[in-house]
């Protein structure tokens, strides 16, 4: 990286905004793109520059030439990937860029039952939006593959952190218990999605898949309990994933499939060590940011 280096972010999303923040109090220059006026307001009330993008606004190769790393966390649409239907040419012709990295998920592996998954493991996603993902990180992987563009692919598991957590599930009265039996979930906190990206950047591997999540996939009633305990509320009653009527079909969608991820790549590669190896030390640290008060 430059003495003075840049991040632009293409989506200046919840885990993008944590980062960005990380870098800039590094004395790193952050930008990032979103869609419509109040998108870009807010993120200049942040401190952060911004710039528009959309299918019919995309970014030339010359602004792309401004950074020295790039990080992609625009999710595919209905007609595939936004920013590489309509800036593969910039991408390609940009010089500068030293790091691209993509946010996908672990979704992509699909349903093990349970078994343990890691970055070699092949992928059978169930899911279309896990079917969209795997599609789109291979194609920017065929960026690294055909025109040797510094990519990186990073699949995070379920993310969770201040203000996206059951605590705020339970304190909006939205948590549920609902059991499955033998179904566990992998999340992962947003600032150790941070640690990794930020090791990433200092030790970049081009073509690379790193899993991202913490050390204990656990079942989601288990999740919920402990934030009632934290909060000093009775849990919700656990029940049955038949009798679960209430549930959305996109909710629903989170018990099709278990799987456990391994990450080691993380740990040995990129050296990073979890603040936060289970969701009890996550849901702990989110309390006491927000000031430790139900």
């Amino acid at each position: 990286m430059t003495a003075d280096p840049s991040l632009l972010c293409l989506g200046m999303g919840y885990t993008a905004r944590r980062l960005g923040r990380a870098l800039q109090a590094r004395g790193w220059r952050v930008a990032g793109t979103a869609r419509g006026d109040a998108g870009l307001a807010a993120l200049t009330a942040e401190g952060i520059t911004a710039l528009p993008l959309d299918r019919d606004r995309p970014l030339p190769a010359e602004t792309l030439d401004s950074f020295d790393a790039v990080l992609v966390s625009v999710p595919p649409d209905a007609e595939g990937d936004p920013v590489l239907d309509t800036m593969t040419d910039a991408l390609v012709a940009a010089e500068r860029p030293r790091w691209i990295g993509y946010l996908s998920t672990t979704g992509v592996y699909g349903d093990t039952q349970g078994a343990w998954v890691d970055e070699l493991t092949p992928t059978h996603p169930t899911q279309d939006r896990s079917r969209s993902r795997l599609d789109a990180e291979t194609r920017w992987l065929d960026l690294w593959r055909r025109h040797g563009r510094p990519v990186e692919v990073f699949r995070l598991a379920g993310i969770y952190g201040p203000g996206r957590s059951a605590l705020d599930s339970v304190r909006a009265g939205r948590a549920h218990r609902v059991i499955k039996p033998g179904h566990v979930v992998c999340r992962i906190h947003v600032d150790d999605i941070v640690q990794v990206l930020m090791a990433a950047l200092d030790n970049p591997a081009p073509g690379s898949i790193t899993n991202v999540a913490d050390d204990e996939p656990a079942p989601p009633q288990d999740v919920v309990a402990e934030a009632c305990a934290l909060l000093g509320v009775a849990p919700p009653p656990e029940v049955p994933l038949e009798a679960a009527d209430h549930l959305s079909p996109m909710a629903r969608s989170f018990y099709a499939d278990t799987r456990r991820v391994w990450c080691g790549r993380i740990k040995g590669a990129l050296g990073v060590r979890l603040r936060y190896p289970t969701y009890r030390e996550g849901l702990r640290a989110i309390l006491a940011e927000e000031g430790g008060t139900p």
